[in-house]
């Protein structure tokens, strides 16, 4: 079985139950912590509606919340459904600005992890977008619509 996330009709992604069943539980954590609504819909008859208008301001919320952390767990944990919402986004014509999110700077960063270790350079810079971008781009191939 699978479900389907649409935009006006349109099959943005398609993925298994499983799959669907943890993105939009990973959503409704971001809605949560960030205080922001997705823009993806309740899963109704295996079919879920996605708002690109709202998708639009979730996404950049989540990736400037991303950009503040300095904590490998954090951001490992987050990147993976990071790395699908750009996919499902960019799907919905939505065009990230990667130029602004790296002019917001890391103020206010927040989950500092204590290291036992020299600084790896985990979120430090802004090259941790390189790389969601790059996964993106992989995952885009097994994320068929």
């Amino acid at each position: 079985m699978s479900q389907y996330y649409e935009m006006d009709g349109t099959t943005l992604w398609n993925p298994s139950n499983g799959a669907s069943r943890l993105f939009l539980n990973q959503a409704g954590f971001f809605e949560e912590e960030l205080g922001v609504p997705s823009g993806i819909g309740p899963m109704e008859s295996d079919v879920c509606e996605v708002d690109p208008v709202v998708l639009e301001v979730f996404l950049a919320t989540v990736l400037a919340w991303r950009g503040r952390t300095d904590h490998a767990v954090v951001q490992a944990l987050s990147d993976g459904f990071l790395a699908t919402l750009l996919v499902m986004a960019e799907r919905a014509g939505i065009v990230t600005s990667w130029a602004a999110l790296a002019g917001s700077g890391t103020g206010g960063v927040h989950d500092v992890q204590v290291r036992s270790s020299p600084s790896s350079g985990h979120g430090g810079g802004f090259e941790w977008s390189v790389t969601l971008r790059e996964r993106a781009r992989q995952l885009d191939s097994f994320m068929g619509s």
